[in-house]
């Protein structure tokens, strides 16, 4: 990772009649509940900037009305944007012709709904490879390349059968195997677990992290839910109102909310499960020659078998071999206890 993906500079949306107008009462100070009432338009978003990396799992979470499937319907241009601008390795999306904007979607994007979107009277191995059909991928080619991706979600041996045959997670599979099988670069994913059951949502969330270990997959997740954005998310950015409130990891976030939304929003998360050795260790502090060694991006919550063995302080070790520092109980208790 390291290279930006995805640049999203300036980005606002107002949905109305005149969105360039209201737009320029926005930037005036008007905010989004008085431009409701006093012209009738909606802010959907304002003045959003984000970079996604190449290779990362970028989640984008808030409440409902926060903004966030509007932002990722910006990607592959679903939605138009009132204002700003829109960069795919390094080209302005916004400047495509009707003909580029097609072979872009088809390409270089991919989409996993909450609601699976399979056509019901196709069979499994037909809607993994319709898109590749649509992209006049011959039919023999088209079916194996599904097959090879029916294999990798785990539906191997469900190749003909139809959607209503099928759970709810199933279905899901299907759906992100039809999303890898157009092999894009970016998938953008918008509520994609949120209609599952909580184990059958868990089982997705492991296997999508797997997948994209595995395959190297940009993907754009949406979520409502803050436990799946620490537990998907390589950076997370949480937005309120059509405003992002924060752009950082799990850890920067819950060590250092920006504001009083973010910290009431991440007041009640288990933050011994997110929070990193690494980022709580005393660079001061030398533990004992016999102390025991804890890399640095464990958890906190690994701290704790040793310490109630009797542990005074362990050896904190960063990625590159390097002793960082210590921890010592209190150290942990006061990072666990930080509001």
């Amino acid at each position: 990772m390291g290279l930006v993906k995805i640049r999203v500079e300036g980005v606002s949306k107002v949905f109305g009649r005149d969105p360039a107008g209201a737009l320029a009462k926005v930037r005036s100070g008007m905010d989004k509940t008085r431009l409701k009432d006093e012209t009738d338009h909606v802010l959907g978003l304002h003045d959003i900037d984000l970079s996604i990396r190449t290779g990362e799992i970028f989640v984008i979470m808030g409440l409902s009305g926060s903004g966030k499937s509007t932002l990722i319907r910006h990607f592959n241009r679903l939605i138009e944007p009132t204002g700003g601008r829109i960069l795919f390795d390094g080209d302005d999306i916004l400047a495509y012709d009707a003909a580029r904007l097609q072979t872009f979607r088809r390409r270089k994007v991919a989409m996993v709904f909450q609601r699976f979107a399979l056509l019901p009277h196709k069979t499994v191995i037909e809607n993994v490879a319709y898109g590749l059909t649509l992209d006049g991928v011959a039919k023999p080619e088209a079916f194996r390349r599904a097959g090879e991706q029916i294999a990798l979600v785990g539906l191997t041996g469900f190749e003909t059968s139809y959607p209503a045959q099928l759970s709810g997670g199933m279905q899901q599979r299907v759906g992100l195997a039809r999303a890898l099988a157009t092999d894009a670069e970016v998938l953008l994913m918008d509520e994609a677990f949120s209609a599952l059951d909580p184990l059958i949502r868990h089982d997705m969330q492991m296997q999508l992290k797997e997948l994209q270990g595995r395959l190297g997959k940009t993907i754009v997740f949406i979520t409502h839910d803050l436990d799946e954005a620490l537990l998907l998310g390589d950076h997370i950015a949480i937005l309120k109102d059509g405003t992002l409130r924060q752009v950082g990891t799990g850890s920067e976030i819950l060590a250092a909310p920006a504001d009083d939304y973010v910290a009431r929003f991440v007041r009640d998360v288990n933050r011994g499960r997110i929070l990193l050795c690494g980022a709580f260790a005393d660079a001061g502090l030398i533990a004992a020659a016999d102390a025991p060694v804890i890399a640095a991006d464990a958890t906190l919550e690994s701290t704790f078998a040793a310490f109630a063995g009797g542990a005074a302080a362990l050896a904190v070790r960063d990625w590159d071999g390097r002793i960082a520092g210590a921890l010592t109980p209190r150290r942990v208790m006061e990072a666990l206890a930080r509001i």
